[in-house]
């Protein structure tokens, strides 16, 4: 019996999906399954993930919006501390949700994690006091192949939540091109 269900397609962006596992609670606390290959692979999502990140930031961090250029990854997001406001951004060349973007919260508590397909770039804003944020990727990271997009390009749009301190964006990203400037996979 599965432990996820899966939404596909979410928002009709082809191949973007939210994953919600099964989360067995008592009095003692919970226990679930953050990621079963067999499962997934039944869902329609059979990738083969090669590394894990984390990173942790404070409230008001705004990183991305972030992707790799030749070497593109498929990620698989989830925080297992705080909440973060999620999203990603279609960049494929010629899709026709080219340029549109879908937005979620992620927290420690709703457990849901989303399938972010090569082809995206990717960001998130920390909502609480402190988010610790973990993603799976199907190709490594390689330094010199990373691209991006300005987290507030006009032509997107995203509505980012308000927070109750100055966001933190390190230069490198408040420097990013917009969409319509931008190397894209």
């Amino acid at each position: 019996m599965s432990q996820i269900s899966v939404e596909h397609d979410v928002a009709g962006i082809s191949g973007l999906c939210v994953i919600t596992p099964t989360v067995h609670g008592d009095k003692r606390g919970y226990f679930t399954e953050t990621y079963n290959h067999r499962d997934m692979a039944e869902a329609g999502l059979d990738y083969d993930f090669v590394q894990d990140n984390q990173s942790s930031s404070t409230a008001g961090v705004l990183r991305g919006l972030h992707f790799q250029i030749h070497y593109p990854q498929t990620k698989l997001v989830r925080v297992i501390r705080g909440a973060v406001y999620d999203v990603a951004v279609d960049v494929r060349r010629g899709s026709e949700t080219f340029g549109k973007y879908y937005g979620i919260i992620l927290t420690e508590d709703n457990h849901k994690q989303l399938l972010i397909p090569k082809g995206f770039a990717h960001g998130f804003l920390v909502l609480s006091d402190f988010a610790e944020f973990c993603y799976k990727c199907d190709d490594y990271w390689h330094p010199n192949d990373e691209g991006g997009i300005i987290w507030n390009d006009p032509d997107i749009n995203i509505a980012w939540p308000e927070v109750n301190v100055p966001l933190n964006i390190i230069e490198r990203d408040s420097k990013l091109p917009a969409l319509k400037e931008a190397v894209l996979p």
